[in-house]
């Protein structure tokens, strides 16, 4: 037996082919103007003001909405980013 390793593809080839930086991307743009929207609509109260009064420790309300808005922001992105790669790996593999 001999201790050589088969040399595997790059996978830079697969990321190329499945458009990964481009659909980051585009998942990063829906996820910053939702996470921004989000933050906007309640902070500056767009509706209106919310019914009920909380009391939020340490940062105060809009210092968790951010937090809350970012979190979202990157869980859009995420989801973006994944379902455009889906959809780019079932076309390449249709034409296969």
């Amino acid at each position: 037996m001999t201790d050589d390793v088969p040399e595997r593809p790059p996978s830079a080839t697969l990321v190329e082919a499945l458009d990964v930086p481009r659909n980051a991307a585009i998942g990063v743009a829906v996820g910053l103007a939702l996470a921004v929207g989000a933050y906007l609509f309640r902070v500056l109260e767009l509706f209106g003001p919310f019914a009920g009064t909380r009391e939020y420790p340490i940062l105060g309300p809009e210092g968790w909405f951010l937090i809350l808005a970012f979190v979202l922001g990157s869980a859009t992105a995420l989801l973006v980013a994944t379902v455009l790669t889906l959809v780019s790996a079932y076309r390449l593999s249709k034409t296969l």
